[in-house]
C-alpha cells in the first residue's frame, strides 16, 4: 500500500554472545536495524528489499558464525505492528557524559552539562542503540564543529545533524537518506529537538553526492558501510579535498582496508575510536 512500510522480520536463533558479530555481518548486506533478544537476534528489512537472493546472501553471510548458518525463520510485519514494538522495548540510552538520548515520552533528566536529544526512531538507523551511532557522538564531541558546513550523508534519524546543532554549530547543514521513512523521521526529530536549519533530502549517497559537495561542506559525517564508503570517500576526495570526514560503519577488522585506501588518496586518519567490533575514524587530507 502506497505510504506504508511494510518489514519482513528475521528471526536468527543464536546467543546473545554471537549477536555482536551477526549484526557486524548482516550489516554488510545492508541491513541496518536489530533487535537482541536472550536467545536470539531480530533483524528487519524492507519488505520491498525481500527476495530469494538477498535470502541467499543472509545465509551466506551467517556461515561465517561459529556452528555455520543458523536456522532463518521469517514473518511479515505490518507497519503499525513495527513502531509499538520497537518503540515499546526503546530505553533511554547514555552515551557519555556530555549526551544522553532518550524518547520523546520519557526519559531520566540529564546530567548537570549532558546533552539530552530526543530520537523516536521509527525503524530509522541511529537510535544510540548502535555502537557506530555512539561512536560518532563521542568524535563529534572532541571537534570544534561551530563554523563547519555540516553534510550527513544517510542521516536515518537525524540524530548526527541534531548533535551538531546541540553542540553549537550555527552553519546549515544538509542530511540525506536513500529511505523516505527516515527523511520524514529525521524531519519529526529534528522539530522535537528544535534543531532549525536543517535541510533533509531523499537523495541517494553515490549518485547525488558529487554536486552537492560542490556547495562547500567542510565536514562529512558518514556513518554507513563499508561498501559505499569504498565508493564515496574518492568522490568526497575529488570534490571536496580540503573536507573533513567522519567515518563509521566498518568492522575493526576491515581496518587494514581502510589504511590502504587513505593511503591511495593521500588521506590519513587523525583519530580513531572502537566499541565492540566497530571502529570510527577522523580522516583528513594528508
Amino acid at each position: 500500500m502506497p505510504g506504508t512500510h511494510h518489514h519482513i522480520e528475521l528471526s536468527i536463533p543464536i546467543t546473545s554472545d554471537q549477536h555482536e558479530l551477526a549484526i557486524a555481518l548482516l550489516s554488510m548486506e545492508g541491513i541496518e536495524y536489530f533487535q537482541e533478544e536472550d536467545r536470539k537476534l531480530l533483524a528487519y528489512i524492507p519488505e520491498a528489499e525481500w527476495s530469494e537472493e538477498k535470502e541467499t546472501a543472509v545465509k551466506l553471510a551467517l556461515a561465517a558464525l561459529p556452528g555455520g548458518t543458523p536456522t532463518i525463520s521469517t514473518e511479515f510485519m505490518a507497519d503499525r505492528n513495527w513502531n509499538a514494538e520497537w518503540e515499546a522495548n526503546l530505553k533511554p540510552i547514555e552515551i557519555s557524559d556530555r549526551f544522553i538520548i532518550v524518547q520523546k515520552k520519557g526519559g531520566p533528566a540529564p546530567k548537570p552539562g549532558q546533552i539530552q536529544i530526543e530520537i523516536n526512531p521509527k525503524m530509522s538507523f541511529g537510535t544510540g542503540y548502535h555502537a557506530t551511532t555512539r561512536l560518532m557522538l563521542r568524535q563529534m564531541e572532541d571537534l570544534g564543529l561551530e563554523n563547519e558546513k555540516i553534510m550527513d550523508i544517510g542521516t536515518g534519524t537525524g540524530v548526527l545533524a541534531i548533535a551538531a546543532r546541540k553542540l553549537g554549530n550555527t552553519s546549515p547543514i544538509l542530511a540525506f537518506d536513500n529511505s523516505s521513512w527516515a527523511a520524514e523521521n529525521a524531519v519529526e526529530n529534528i522539530a522535537e529537538n528544535n534543531a532549525g536549519d536543517i535541510q533533509i533530502e531523499l537523495l541517494d549517497a553515490e549518485e547525488d553526492l558529487a554536486v552537492n559537495l560542490r556547495d562547500g561542506y567542510t565536514l562529512i559525517l558518514a556513518n554507513i558501510n563499508k561498501n559505499v564508503i569504498d565508493r564515496i570517500l574518492p568522490v568526497i576526495r575529488a570534490n571536496a579535498p580540503g573536507a573533513t570526514v567522519l567515518l563509521s560503519g566498518i568492522l575493526v577488522y576491515d581496518e587494514p582496508w581502510l589504511k590502504k585506501l587513505l593511503k591511495r588518496l593521500d588521506c590519513e586518519a587523525v583519530r580513531t575510536i572502537y566499541e565492540d567490533e566497530w571502529l570510527s575514524c577522523l580522516v583528513r587530507t594528508a
